[in-house]
Order: C-alpha cells, then sequence, then structure tokens
C-alpha cells in the first residue's frame, strides 16, 4: 500500500489539480492572499529551457532503474519504461507487487495489499505533462526557478492557473544532456523523488507492458494450466 501511495505521488498530479491532497479552498484562498509569490521572471526562452523541451520531445522511448524516496525517508526501487506519447510504467522489484501502467488513455493504479486497481484518465494526472504529443515547458505550465547544483541543471514548473497546487522539479545531467531526476512537491510542502539509473533511450519495448492486466485473473489462468 506505501508504494503504490508513493507512486500515485509521482503521477497523480495533474494540468486541472497538481496536488495529491490540495488545502481546502477557503485556507488556500488564505494563503494566497497572505503569501502570493513574486512573479517570477520569464524564464520560458532561457537556454536551458530550450534543450530540456527538445530533449523531451525527442524522447520517444525509454527504460531505465529507478530510486524512489518518500518524504519520509521511505525508499523503494524498480524499473521505469516510457513510451511517447501517452504510455509508462512503474514495476516495483519484488517482493513488491504494486505496479503503475498508463496505456495511453488511462493510468492504473495496481494495489497489491488489497488487490485492486483504481484508475484515472491520463489528462486529469501530471503523467500528462510527459506523455503528451505537443510537450512544452509553457502554456498550462511555468517555469519559475532554473539552477544548477550537484551535476545537475534543475528546472522547477508550477501550474500556470493555480502555481500554489505544487511544483514539478526536473534535473537533468548537463553532459550528456539526459533525465536523471524529477521531485513532485505538494500544496502542503511533502516531497517524493525519483532518480533514474542506467537510463536507455530509442529502445524496443513490448507493447504488452503498457496494458493493465489483471494479476488476479493472470494467477487463476497459471494455476488452470
Amino acid at each position: 500500500m506505501k508504494h503504490i501511495i508513493l507512486a500515485a505521488a509521482l503521477v497523480a498530479f495533474s494540468s486541472p489539480v497538481w496536488a495529491q491532497t490540495p488545502a481546502p479552498v477557503q485556507e488556500r484562498a488564505v494563503t494566497q492572499m497572505q503569501a502570493q509569490p513574486a512573479k517570477a521572471p520569464n524564464m520560458a526562452n532561457a537556454p536551458e529551457v530550450a534543450q530540456a523541451e527538445a530533449y523531451l520531445k525527442q524522447l520517444k522511448t525509454g527504460k531505465a532503474r529507478f530510486l524512489q524516496t518518500a518524504g519520509d525517508g521511505t525508499q523503494a526501487i524498480g524499473t521505469f519504461y516510457i513510451s511517447r506519447p501517452g504510455k509508462l510504467r512503474f514495476e516495483y522489484d519484488p517482493p513488491v507487487k504494486d505496479f503503475v501502467v498508463a496505456d495511453g488513455f488511462f493510468i492504473y493504479f495496481y494495489d497489491s495489499q488489497l488487490q485492486e486497481q483504481s484508475n484515472a484518465p491520463i489528462g486529469q494526472t501530471m503523467a500528462d505533462f510527459l506523455l503528451r504529443s505537443d510537450l512544452k515547458l509553457s502554456g498550462d505550465v511555468e517555469v519559475t526557478d532554473i539552477s544548477r547544483g550537484g551535476n545537475l541543471i534543475q528546472i522547477t514548473l508550477v501550474q500556470t492557473s493555480d502555481p500554489l497546487a505544487g511544483k514539478l522539479t526536473l534535473g537533468f545531467t548537463p553532459e550528456p544532456f539526459a533525465l536523471k531526476k524529477w521531485r513532485v512537491t505538494d500544496a502542503q510542502g511533502a516531497i517524493t523523488e525519483v532518480e533514474l539509473f542506467q537510463l536507455q533511450t530509442g529502445v524496443n519495448l513490448p507493447s504488452s507492458l503498457f496494458v493493465y492486466s489483471d494479476p488476479k485473473k493472470l494467477e487463476g489462468r497459471r494455476l488452470n494450466d
């Protein structure tokens, strides 16, 4: 259950609703009046942003090992797959049997402890940002910070219409330029981070990786064979 919650924090923040657990409307309205951030300078034309946008657009398929870390220090490892546009998969190493898969239309979260799945349209999740065919770092998202440190170029994004709803920070290695990690910070400041290792791009991935298959039904078939 813990692992699927962490995975949800990575992909279930959306263009319309980025935060996993948004503050009550009245509370957030007061917060916005009391702590409205200063308008950030326009960074959309920064060379780092252009480089990141070009890299993500050409990232059609990829496979990597990942280390996922929650704000409380809880960690999980597994394999991440992406096939743009529209598809991804997070598969955790045994004994964890949770997984997350996007099939081009919906994202499915499988909780092995409860032996059930939940799902959402991709367009209602933050995964839509990485998976959309017309990916760009402007429009419904806004770059609020660009920094360098720890051998990474880090670009922070917020939802243009609601910058206090949460933020996403993408980390890229400068040479070769490649996606290395991302960090999700929700409206309450809770952080979940994923770091990628051994990233391979332009790989052939079987279409079956991006189809939701009920593990209970698969196990039943194996028992009947």
